[in-house]
């Protein structure tokens, strides 16, 4: 078989060619494997409690008079974006070989906290995108989802509106979103942020109940073998009488037992010198198999030293009314999926 090999200025123009049919070749193969490559990545959920994550601006229709300059937490420009940057930092720290693709966030006060989050902050170049509720709350605080827009692409979302018991103040939504992962997997997602313990446990058990219920209502909608995410601060323990009944209702408590990487934390929030989680991870019985770890991140930036009980506890950005620049009173919980 013969080549028309053809000469231009003294120049083999057929191995240009050549070369260049090469290039095409090899380039269409990693397009051709890039989703097999990301799909074959960890898939890393990060659950994180912002601890009051406002901006310096007083929203009229909100209650957040003690998030201003002249307020009782003195709240500067300077110590907010402290504040922006130290929470881009732990969100990166939770991934040594990368970046997280999911982070569900708790206690952000509005959209312009987001964008300045991702886009103007250490986060900047991370490329993450975000949705997030617009919740009755009377303080102003939400909870949100970032996102990869290369490994997870929402194909909708909505706000799932919890109607307040009787004497109880209107509370935060939960944020639902499904979307596809790279490697064609559907997910559901719920970002919850139950009523805190304010006025008694026994008190307000009935409205951490009643978003449990609301909860599982959205996640029995959802086609038979849906692969279901359920992360957030729900202010309440494992054995809690609302946690245990999304457990009966069929949701598995992965994070129940998740300890420090580092083995300083026992869990994700320590209140008088006692390591107890409220921040939780549940899944559907799907997506059960593919849990690879779950963990807590508990880098040595992110506690100091308990001075009265002993041991290290997070490093908080107020202790009471005491500034003292830290990150938040909770520690991230880390759930990576094969």
């Amino acid at each position: 078989m013969s080549v028309d090999i053809r000469f231009r200025n003294g120049v083999c123009r057929w191995k240009h060619h050549f070369s260049f049919l090469i290039f095409i070749t090899y380039f269409s193969f990693l397009i051709s494997h890039l989703p097999l490559a990301f799909a074959q990545k960890p898939f890393t959920l990060v659950e994180l409690n912002c601890e009051n994550l406002f901006d310096c601006r007083h929203d009229s229709l909100k209650q957040d008079a003690e998030w201003m300059p002249d307020g009782l937490r003195r709240w500067t420009p300077g110590r907010y974006w402290r504040k922006v940057n130290s929470i881009g930092q732990v969100i990166l720290s939770c991934q040594e070989d990368g970046i997280p693709d999911l982070v569900a966030l708790v206690e952000v006060e509005n959209d312009s906290v987001l964008r300045d989050l991702t886009c103007r902050s250490l986060l900047r170049g991370a490329g993450y995108e975000y949705l997030m509720t617009a919740s009755p709350d009377v303080r102003g605080i939400d909870v949100a989802l970032l996102y990869q827009p290369f490994t997870f692409r929402p194909l909708c979302y909505e706000y799932l509106g919890v109607q307040p018991l009787e004497g109880m103040r209107p509370t935060r939504d939960i944020l639902y979103v499904r979307g596809e992962t790279v490697g064609r997997d559907t997910l559901h997602v719920f970002v919850v942020h139950a009523p805190s313990r304010y006025g008694g446990e026994r008190q307000t058990r009935p409205n951490r109940r009643i978003v449990a219920e609301r909860l599982m209502t959205a996640v029995h909608q959802l086609p038979a073998g849906a692969k279901v995410i359920v992360a957030g601060d729900f202010n309440d323990y494992a054995d809690s009488p609302a946690l245990q009944y999304l457990v009966s209702e069929g949701l598995c408590h992965v994070s129940r037992d998740a300890v420090g990487r580092n083995g300083k934390a026992r869990a994700t929030y320590r209140y008088q010198g006692l390591w107890q989680s409220i921040d939780h991870v549940f899944v559907s019985p799907t997506l059960l198999h593919a849990v690879d770890s779950v963990f807590v991140n508990d880098a040595a930036f992110l506690v100091e030293e308990d001075m009265k009980y002993g041991g290290v506890k997070p490093l908080r950005t107020y202790n009471g009314y005491r500034y003292q620049r830290g990150f938040s009173d909770h520690l991230p919980l880390v759930v990576r999926f094969q």
